[in-house]
Parts: C-alpha cells; sequence; structure tokens
C-alpha cells in the first residue's frame, strides 16, 4: 500500500463516513436509523441508483462505507458483492446484512487494482468513493474492466466548482490571507480524507471517455446548504454562525446546479 494509499486507508478506517454522526449502534435498530438520516439528507440516491432495478442482476459495490446502500440492492433482490479499502466498513456492512438476513460476498480490495475478472457484472455502483483514491482515473478504468459489456456503471464522485468548495477556499485560503490556493489544493487538504479531489464535467467526461451514453448532472447537498451536521471536520463559531443565517432558498434560486455530488451513469460499450 502505497503512502498515500494508506494515508486514505487510516483516515476512513477510524470511522466510516456518518458513522460518528448517524450510526448509534450496531443493531438492527441502529442501522434503521442512519438509512432514515441518510435517505432524508440524500434523497436523490433513489432515482440514481434505481435499487429495485437491480433484481437478479450481478451488482458491485465500490466503497460499502457504513452498508445502506448495500442493504438497499440486498433487498431488492441483485447477485451482490462488495468491497472496500477498509475493514471497519466491510465489518459494517457485513454486521448490517446480518442484522436483516441479507447476503451479499464482501471484502477488502483495492478499487485501482479489483479482485475479479473481466466483464463479470450487470451494474457497478459507487457513491462518493473514487475521488479518494489516488489514482482515479485507474479506479475509473478498473470499473469499465469488471463490467460485462452493454452493462452500467453509477458513480458519484465531487464537483469542482461547488458550494461547499467556496466556502473551504474563503474559510482556509482568503480569510486566511493566501487567497492564491487553488480548489484543487483545498479539496486535497481539507475535504475528508488527505488527497481528496473534485472534478469538473469537462474532466469527468475525461474520466468516462471509454463508456457510451454517460449522463452527469450535479445536485446540490446538505453540505452545500448547511443544513445538516456533516462537515464536523470544519466545526467552529463561524460555521454555526454560517448555518443559522446561510441563504438556503436564494443558494437554490440562482445556483442549482452548483452541488458537490456529481452524478455520472455510463455504459460499456458492445463490440
Amino acid at each position: 500500500m502505497t503512502t498515500h494509499k494508506k494515508e486514505v486507508f487510516d483516515f476512513w478506517n477510524k470511522a466510516s463516513c456518518g458513522e460518528d454522526l448517524y450510526l448509534h449502534n450496531t443493531q438492527a435498530q441502529g442501522y434503521v436509523e442512519q438509512a432514515r438520516m441518510r435517505y432524508q439528507l440524500e434523497p436523490y440516491i433513489f432515482h440514481f441508483a434505481k435499487f429495485s432495478e437491480s433484481k437478479g442482476k450481478r451488482v458491485l459495490e465500490i466503497g460499502v462505507g457504513l452498508g445502506a446502500d448495500h442493504q438497499q440492492f440486498a433487498q431488492a433482490g441483485a447477485e451482490l458483492f462488495g468491497v472496500d479499502l477498509t475493514v471497519r466498513a466491510v465489518e459494517h456492512t457485513q454486521q448490517r446484512l446480518k442484522c436483516f438476513g441479507l447476503h451479499s460476498t464482501i471484502a477488502i480490495d483495492d478499487a485501482e487494482n479489483l479482485s475479479f475478472a473481466n466483464d463479470t457484472f450487470d451494474i457497478v455502483y459507487s457513491w462518493g468513493v473514487l475521488h479518494h483514491s489516488p489514482n482515479t482515473p485507474k479506479a475509473i478504468a478498473e470499473v469499465w474492466r469488471v463490467l460485462k459489456q452493454g452493462a452500467v456503471a453509477k458513480i458519484m464522485i465531487y464537483s469542482k466548482w461547488s458550494v461547499v468548495g467556496a466556502m473551504l477556499w474563503t474559510r482556509y485560503a482568503l480569510l486566511q490571507g493566501k487567497p492564491w490556493m487553488s480548489l484543487t489544493e483545498i479539496y486535497d487538504r481539507y475535504l475528508e480524507s488527505p488527497g481528496t479531489k473534485a472534478y469538473t464535467i469537462s474532466q469527468a467526461k475525461q474520466l468516462m471517455s471509454s463508456f457510451e451514453n454517460v449522463r452527469i448532472s450535479t445536485v446540490l447537498t446538505h453540505s452545500d446548504l448547511l443544513s445538516s451536521q456533516a462537515g464536523q471536520r470544519h466545526e467552529g463559531l463561524l460555521l454555526r454562525i454560517a448555518r443559522a443565517i446561510w441563504p438556503r432558498w436564494l443558494i437554490q434560486t440562482l445556483f442549482p446546479t452548483a452541488g458537490l455530488f456529481m452524478l455520472i451513469e455510463g455504459s460499456k460499450p458492445t463490440q
């Protein structure tokens, strides 16, 4: 494991995304409550993932996290596989499925070097994970490799021109007298694990250049709108004041596409 990848591992192995905020116990009740909060904050996941359409299909989720989406695929009847870089996420997801009598083949794996044969899956799904990989283009190439011809990738990565990016730049560049800091450096240093990346739509199209029928959209998130407690890494008086006065309606009206989440769907060409 490279030094950079070890830093990513260490960050997420301390706590999976949302664990400290929304998971209060590792019994069924805790996982139900975590899922309720997740989908309340991010309701667009259902429209994007289309869990109900996965019945009978071979599905791989890259980056299972706390396992909420994985549970949805399992309940829908998918032939399900899941991988994550961290032991913590794998154990959480295994425990979660055990609570509900569900099954998946889940293992520790590296998104840049997946342990699956070519042309294996009907769907590869990854929500908010591949922008943390040190070599995101290689991870995307691995998604393409393990998909069957005509099969679909559903990937969420971070969008560069977001309200979150503007907030982080204001706090860590402008207000600290470093206006020359780029957004790339801001995301790398201050948004989640070290080396986190965010992409423009043109960069995302380049990442997906081997796919066809590529569709890309962005959505405003609870982080852009400061409507949740997410972002605890940056807690402080300034953030508490911002939450109280944040012009959410104005942002939604004037900047509806300036969200952190970029939703990408594309298919592997048939030959």
